[in-house]
């Protein structure tokens, strides 16, 4: 399919609303010129700016039928580049809905991030009743999205109180899995395939963890998170961990932390020994995500280990003093129908966990699930919307709330995650991240150290290489890089 974009540079928006519509689709992208000169399907964005206002048109033609919608913008509106851009986006739209019959809930918003417009909304001094008639009204989106938006901001309130300039959060990256699940597209590896690299990484890692402490120390920073996760961090042995969250506790002061999160992810790799560890570290908040309690299910994504399983490292969790565990889901695994996912969200509101995340499944390009997917690419997502109103529905009648959201490219029927939590148990450093309030320093292979500048909102990044031998190779270059956090506060 052809996208033809006249008089402006909104691919970005342009193309990821199209594929709202068309997922999985191909797109020829091409720039300032006439449909006629393609062949085939065509989506075509124009603007054409005049001397008081401008044209905004779309134009499809599908199976050789055309369809047209117009607007115009006055030169001298506010924002004017945005609202060229969003007028062109609720024409699209409009057209791409009455020629599929898919209706996206968000309607035209494309971000990752739609909690991150409620909060700006209400900083302007609109009611909630007016920001959900703005995002209807402006972005097409439903009531239902709206309300889980605005539920979601107001269990954010508390932990969105700006904090001091040189609070900061510590992420650190273990990017070894015991097999990479088809749906996977981060930056993980089978620890049977490069454990040989472990050692040597653990070595690395300490040093950075190290430095980074010493960094933090000298320009005064305060640490109020710390978050281990991967890849699967509990993939390491105990020692392994122990030496790491060693490193922190040397290098870094933990009285004043609000929170301290270890993933340990797979059950197949939790281990009485390893929680004794993490335990003892300090750790106050730990992940045992089964995505499913479907054993095929399990079986057809990759994951090594059993429902049994899930529920005994809970129990084994629960028996070791863990009073803060999530469980993460995903809704629209391969062959996971409706009532199998129903039974999972029963199984796991049955433990009871503080925090329970219900994901909608991504197909990434990068993932191994990418050909197996295109089937179950069903934009109208029907399958799956009635998985999320499920889960919705009875984790709300369990007292649980949505505290976190956000949004990923490629999800099934375009809806999104949500992080649920008992009133007292938000995941701090989850809210951190989606809603980008707080630096974080970051340590390991894929990393990414985002110096959050809290009078500007401004966010700079620091990128450590991505995969685990480039890290080992090319540390001093990591070491190097580092020298920005504090050229960073220097400046402020």
């Amino acid at each position: 399919m052809n996208l033809i974009f006249n008089g402006h540079s909104f691919k970005y928006e342009m193309e990821n609303l199209c594929r709202m519509f068309y997922p999985g689709e191909k797109f020829n992208i091409v720039y300032d010129c006439e449909p006629g000169q393609l062949s085939g399907d065509i989506i075509a964005a124009e603007r054409i700016k005049q001397s008081g206002n401008t044209l905004l048109s779309v134009r499809i033609m599908i199976n050789r039928q055309l369809s047209a919608l117009n607007d115009s913008l006055d030169n001298t509106s506010p924002d004017y580049e945005k609202e060229c851009e969003r007028i062109l986006a609720v024409l699209l739209y409009r057209l791409l809905s009455k020629e599929t019959g898919i209706t996206p809930k968000w309607g035209i918003l494309t971000g990752i991030r739609p909690v991150k417009l409620v909060h700006e909304l209400r900083e302007k001094g609109l009611s909630d009743s007016e920001i959900e008639e703005f995002l209807q009204t402006r972005y097409l989106a439903t009531k239902e999205k709206i309300d889980l938006c605005i539920k979601t901001a107001d269990a954010q309130k508390n932990l969105l109180q700006k904090g001091d300039l040189r609070d900061f959060s510590l992420y650190v990256s273990i990017p070894f899995c015991p097999s990479r699940c088809i749906y996977c597209s981060f930056v993980s590896h089978s620890i049977e395939k490069t454990r040989k690299l472990v050692p040597e990484y653990v070595e690395k890692l300490i040093e950075e963890i190290t430095e980074t402490g010493r960094l933090a120390k000298e320009q005064g920073l305060n640490l109020k998170t710390v978050y281990f996760g991967g890849g699967t961090p509990t993939a390491l042995d105990a020692e392994d961990i122990k030496r790491l969250t060693g490193a922190v506790r040397e290098s870094f002061d933990l009285s004043g932390i609000l929170e301290y999160t270890y993933e340990s992810g797979r059950p197949d790799t939790i281990t009485g020994e390893k929680l004794q560890v993490i335990k003892e570290a300090g750790v106050t908040r730990i992940s045992i995500n089964p995505q499913t309690l479907n054993d095929d299910v399990l079986r057809e994504i990759g994951r090594q280990h059993t429902t049994q399983q899930t529920i005994d490292s809970f129990h084994l969790a629960r028996d070791l003093g863990f009073d803060d565990i999530n469980m993460d889901v995903i809704a629209g695994l391969p062959s996971e129908s409706p009532e199998s996912f129903y039974r999972t969200i029963d199984g796991i509101l049955d433990l009871n966990p503080e925090n329970i995340t219900v994901h909608t499944l991504s197909v990434k390009r990068s993932s191994n699930l990418l050909e197996q997917a295109k089937a179950r690419y069903d934009a109208k997502g029907y399958e799956i919307e009635d998985m999320l109103d499920y889960a919705r529905t009875h984790l709300y009648e369990k007292s649980y709330r949505p505290y976190y959201l956000y949004r990923q490219k490629n999800t099934l029927g375009n809806f999104e995650n949500v992080g649920y939590a008992h009133p007292g148990f938000e995941g701090v450093y989850n809210v951190e991240i989606m809603e980008e309030i707080r630096t974080i320093l970051a340590v390991g292979a894929g990393a990414v150290t985002k110096l959050y500048n809290c009078g500007t909102g401004q966010i700079s990044r620091v990128f450590n290489y991505k995969y685990p031998y480039e890290y080992i190779d090319r540390f001093d270059d990591i070491l190097k890089r580092k020298r920005q956090v504090s050229e960073f506060y220097e400046h402020l």
